[in-house]
């Protein structure tokens, strides 16, 4: 790492009031990270998503059981209406 040779005091203070700035930017985004961390493994957020998750697979299972019967149904229907 290279040396950075400054001209004045007012550079110094210059660099240390960027240096803090940043490191209290970093700090917030910190603070703010845990913060969702802590929203995300609250109890509500785990059932939401579980319960989420279950319904996606739900509702895809329902679709393929309603594609898979309603032809068969529709076949039974009409076959009953003419008296096979």
């Amino acid at each position: 790492m290279e040396t950075k040779k400054y001209s004045s005091y007012d550079e110094i203070d210059m660099k240390l009031t960027i240096l803090n700035l940043e490191k209290e930017i970093s700090f917030q985004k910190l603070v703010w990270n845990i913060q969702k961390i802590k929203e995300d493994i609250s109890p509500q957020n785990i059932i939401g998503e579980i319960v989420g998750s279950y319904k996606s697979i739900l509702s895809k299972t329902y679709e393929t059981i309603l594609s898979t019967i309603i032809p068969i149904l529709i076949n039974w229907f009409s076959k009953t209406k003419r008296g096979n």
